[in-house]
């Protein structure tokens, strides 16, 4: 039986089913041919190299209501008004789009109709239009799949509510 305080080296070594060489305490691993060490200077690797980036990304201007995640992807901040007579963009602040839906707030029904609602206003399919954040809440965030310009976004939404 082997004691306490054996490593699973020191076990395979003596079931026999591998030869395993004990390193001593605090010494690094032997590296492969080739191998590099990512941290500058630092064979441990606790050490922080500088990233090989040449610049940062620097995130899109921010479009108000309407914004594009590092990924690519186009957000609309939405104020929704679930239980109106009809649905309608009814303003475009630098916080949100103001939608009224005349749908009422029960059993996503009304999330439901604001994907539908928007994805006829910008012109996209249903499918490309998904609710992202703001289930239970009047606050959302509605995410576009498709790649659309995000001023193309914003200049259909205000469009809308010239029309009312």
């Amino acid at each position: 039986m082997p004691r306490l305080g054996y490593g699973l080296r020191q076990l395979e070594a003596a079931s026999g089913s591998r030869a395993v060489t004990r390193l001593p305490l605090g010494a690094d691993m032997p590296k492969k041919a080739g191998a590099t060490n990512k941290a500058s200077g630092n064979s441990r690797g606790r050490g922080r190299g500088k990233s090989q980036s040449k610049e940062p990304e620097r995130p899109l201007p921010p479009l108000g209501p309407v914004t594009v995640d590092p990924k690519g992807g186009v957000s609309i901040a939405i104020r929704a008004k679930p239980g109106s007579k009809q649905n309608a963009v009814t303003d475009v602040t630098t916080e949100a789009v103001s939608v009224a839906i005349a749908a009422p707030p029960t059993e996503g029904e009304a999330n439901a109709e604001l994907c539908r609602y928007l994805s006829k206003v910008l012109e996209l399919r249903k499918s490309d239009v998904v609710l992202d954040k703001g289930g239970k809440s009047r606050e959302k965030v509605v995410k576009l799949l498709a790649s659309t310009p995000p001023e193309e976004i914003l200049e259909k939404l205000k469009k809308q509510v010239e029309k009312k």
